[in-house]
């Protein structure tokens, strides 16, 4: 019996780590569709400010945020108190196959797969306010991101705060993840205004076309990979009939959701715009892909796909919706992450039996409330501190030689003089 309990536990904590791996991947996605749709002057930049998060985000949440999301003893429901320095123990034989409530997975496993989650929610803000922040300010804020405010709102639901104690439902983070990453993007985008030549003197809006449609389309589809880890991976478990039968149907969900976006926001956008928009439908594909997130297990195929489509109308509209407000946002990543993270965080209701909408809306409200306030505050110290805007001339000719020294296409910029 002991060997069977041990295999287990070596299947789980594999599959939880391949999980975390195919996450990991989503930082490659996100970098190639950020890239893509910026223009060309600015790719180095995003490259950079993307491979940089990803290590920064690694590090904070080992120091300090990975203890504030899942305290050894909580000060209170609402406070986990602060604790420093991620610990090497894991697991021993003993306590493996001491039965009861036992663990079935490495708790480094565990490490693993939440900071690529910190990680993704980072990854949001940097396409939002592409083209136009400092590298080094953007770098200070993913600090106290991933090392603080992400983390204590993660500890109020994942981490058996008070959300969870409420009945708050979101199985892999349609709010704690992408809402609360769209909520901090939002703030930023604020206090940094639009990019230069964005918005017309009458109003108007002036498209500011990326660089690299194939690197974009490229990047939704590792992310559309990625998200299998995502979703799947919150499961947590393999190794017995029941949890593969889930994790089969987590899979199928989340596709057909993302399927269902892409067609959707392809369609919409036809029958708006005249032509097929490549963005919105890659920006479809994301928001289907949000939209699900929360609760990717509960619905049959075809509501997955329809929850999914929902996603990718919101997207769309939500996209035209901020540019008449004259938020800049390059990537749609406010709108993809944000607002279908806000409808994924309803949809529950429509599959899974526990769920309140009551609860659910204060849950989204809680979240964004927190992250929103937070990272305002923090956006306008680092402002203040350090600044967090390029100058007219250095946004004129690009982030790559004004931050990094560089061009992402030098051949290319010379073959034009």
């Amino acid at each position: 019996m002991d060997q069977i309990t041990e295999l287990s536990y070596a299947l789980d904590t594999f599959y939880f780590l391949v999980s975390g791996a195919l996450v990991m991947w989503m930082a490659a996605g996100f970098t190639m569709l950020e890239s893509g749709m910026v223009r060309s002057k600015n790719t180095v930049e995003i490259l950079t400010k993307n491979v940089s998060l990803y290590a920064l985000a690694c590090i904070m949440y080992m120091v300090v945020g990975y203890n504030i999301m899942y305290p050894g003893d909580a000060v209170s429901a609402w406070w986990p108190g602060i604790e420093f320095i991620l610990g090497s123990a894991d697991n021993s034989v003993e306590a493996v196959t001491a039965g009861g409530d036992a663990p079935y997975y490495s708790d480094l496993s565990d490490f693993f797969f939440q900071v690529v989650f910190v990680a993704t929610a980072m990854s949001i803000i940097s396409g939002a306010v592409a083209e136009r922040m400092k590298l080094w300010s953007f770098l200070a804020f993913a600090v106290v991101l991933t090392g603080f405010i992400y983390p204590i709102q993660g500890y109020w639901t994942w981490g058996e705060g008070f959300l969870d104690e409420m009945g708050y439902l979101d199985y892999a983070g349609s709010g704690i993840v992408h809402m609360a990453g769209a909520s901090a993007a939002l703030a930023g985008v604020i206090l940094l205004g639009a990019r230069k030549g964005k918005f017309g003197p009458n109003g108007e809006v002036r498209a500011l076309p990326g660089s690299n449609m194939p690197l974009a389309a490229l990047g939704t589809l590792i992310l559309w990979l990625g998200w299998f880890g995502f979703n799947g991976g919150s499961e947590l478990k393999v190794s017995d009939v029941e949890s593969a039968n889930a994790v089969a149907a987590v899979f199928t969900n989340t596709n057909l959701a993302a399927a269902g976006g892409v067609m959707a926001a392809l369609i919409l956008s036809r029958l708006m715009f005249g032509k097929a928009d490549l963005t919105m439908a890659l920006n479809g594909a994301i928001a289907g892909l949000v939209s699900i997130t929360a609760e990717p297990l509960m619905p049959t195929p075809l509501g997955a796909t329809l929850i999914g489509a929902v996603g990718g109308v919101i997207v769309v509209l939500s996209i035209i919706a901020l540019d008449k407000i004259k938020l800049d946002d390059p990537v749609g990543a406010i709108s993809a992450h944000g607002t279908a993270g806000l409808w994924g965080i309803i949809a529950v209701v429509f599959s899974n039996p526990d769920a309140a909408i009551g609860t659910q809306l204060a849950g989204a409200l809680v979240i964004f409330a927190w992250v929103f306030g937070a990272s305002f505050v923090f956006w306008l110290i680092i402002k203040a501190a350090m600044g967090i805007r390029v100058s007219e001339e250095d946004e004129d000719r690009g982030m790559d030689l004004a931050e990094c020294g560089m061009e992402a296409y030098p051949e290319f910029t010379a073959s034009r003089k």
